[in-house]
């Protein structure tokens, strides 16, 4: 993602064939770079505000320290004060803490308003309420995947990640080395002065940050509305026939809240089980009654440690769900990640999905989505804030290069000219269906942009003169 120009001025029309080409893919990476850079610095942005709150404070209050005192109390009687402190609660979720001497978080519905209530898991001592999902987390989230605009703003981040990876790959292409140059390239000059200083930075940090920033698009595009929730993650979701259960009407999205994802993406698109069956292994045992505290207490037994979370069912079909996965903060592997459906009636074990059970891309996007968000630990969280900083700056820089660029400071866009007679013309074309194939919402902008550059810029003189 590097903006390069050549060190003089020729007119396209009379450069060398590779200078053609360069010229082209020059044109096409500032044209891209118009629409990315504003949601590239966005994105980085918004991912930092989530990363250092859910590092600070949490995402729902999970941080808020206890003096250890003895054994923990039941849940049962945690559950009791938490929906006691809710006029009209209805208990609908309890989150573990992750360490002895942090609060027990319990989430409890009042008609259409869900809470967050820290419990003292010692003393049952209210610590704190707050409103699910309503933190600056939570509108960073919501900036971050929609702009506040729904599935309109799902789908122009869509396609802003989708340029973005022609942004790269033309980028890559400008930067690689030539001339001698040599692994040179991957040090900035920093000797230069002026246009140039910000040439070699720009181009040096986007080399490096090139490789990661693929990673991240896809991570993110992989939940987006078109590629993501209509392409890969219904070819990769977790089949429900593998269930030992007749499975629901309900998907395991209906767990989330809102727009904020909270459900393994390899989960998300698949049918919950159903109770009321004679299906399902063996699981709490026999004449054990199915309460929250010895749901509690089998989560336990069969390997839940520290921090996981426990839903509650949801009318006559639903089940409890045991979970633990990266991207809610359960633990820092997402080797680790587990769901597991009990029959609220039996209390048997209906499904017993583990990161081992998931397909190759949704194995891919349990570590790509607790990567991306920085669930792995403080070298993740380190190496993604220096990553975010640095597509700030390469978008910045390549901005400020546009602006130092433009001739007599024309009023105009100083776009780099187009040659003529491109010689590698078919390839281009099949680069370009490969990318409308790969990205369809990065495909119909492309086409649409060809078409305006065809029909009406290239044939109004006002207009190419604008554009040039």
């Amino acid at each position: 993602m590097v903006s390069i120009d050549p060190t003089q001025a020729p007119v396209a029309e009379s450069t060398t064939s590779s200078n053609k080409f360069y010229f082209a893919a020059w044109r096409w990476h500032f044209y891209a770079g118009l629409y990315v850079i504003p949601f590239l610095i966005m994105l980085a942005l918004t991912g930092l505000i989530m990363l250092w709150v859910s590092v600070i404070a949490g995402r729902d209050g999970e941080w808020i320290a206890v003096e250890p005192n003895g054994v923990p109390m039941a849940v049962s009687v945690l559950s009791e004060a938490a929906v006691d402190a809710v006029p009209d609660g209805k208990l609908v979720q309890y989150v573990a803490p992750r360490a002895d001497d942090l609060a027990a978080i319990l989430r409890v519905d009042s008609g259409a308003d869900a809470v967050m209530v820290a419990v003292n898991p010692y003393t049952a001592e209210i610590l704190a309420e707050m409103p699910r999902r309503e933190g600056w987390y939570d509108f960073a989230n919501k900036v971050h995947g929609t702009l506040l605009l729904g599935v309109t703003g799902d789908r122009m981040i869509e396609i802003a990640a989708s340029l973005a990876m022609v942004l790269i790959a033309t980028g890559l292409y400008l930067w690689w080395p030539r001339g001698g140059q040599g692994v040179r390239v991957l040090v900035p000059n920093l000797a230069a002065r002026g246009r140039a200083l910000w040439k070699t930075l720009h181009a040096t940090v986007g080399a490096w940050i090139s490789l990661l920033l693929v990673l991240f698009l896809i991570s993110g595009l992989s939940w987006a509305g078109i590629w993501g929730e209509k392409f890969v993650q219904a070819w990769s979701t977790f089949p429900a026939e593998k269930y030992a259960a007749p499975a629901s009407d309900s998907i395991h999205a209906s767990m989330n809240h809102g727009a904020i994802k909270e459900v393994p993406w390899a989960l998300e698109q698949t049918p919950m089980p159903a109770s009321g069956s004679d299906s399902g292994a063996r699981g709490l045992a026999d004449g054990m009654p199915v309460t929250l505290d010895t749901v509690t207490a089998f989560a336990r037994q069969i390997g839940f440690e520290n921090r996981f979370q426990l839903n509650l069912p949801n009318g006559k079909e639903g089940v409890w769900t045991i979970s633990r996965d990266t991207m809610s903060n359960d633990s820092t592997s997402p080797t680790n990640d587990r769901t597991v459906h009990i029959d609220q009636y039996t209390g048997k074990i209906l499904a017993d999905v583990k990161f081992a059970d998931y397909s190759v891309y949704g194995k891919g996007m349990a570590v790509g989505i607790a990567f991306h968000e920085g669930d792995m630990g403080l070298w993740n969280i380190v190496l993604n804030t220096v990553f975010c900083l640095s597509v700030i700056f390469v978008s910045v820089s390549g901005a400020v290069m546009w602006w130092m660029r433009r001739p007599n400071k024309a009023k105009r866009l100083a776009a780099p000219p187009m040659p003529r007679d491109m010689p590698q013309w078919k390839g281009a074309i099949v680069v370009g269906l490969l990318v409308s194939l790969a990205f369809p919402m990065a495909g119909v902008t492309l086409l649409a942009v060809l078409a305006l550059d065809f029909v009406v810029i290239s044939r109004i003189p006002a207009m190419r003169r604008a554009f040039s």
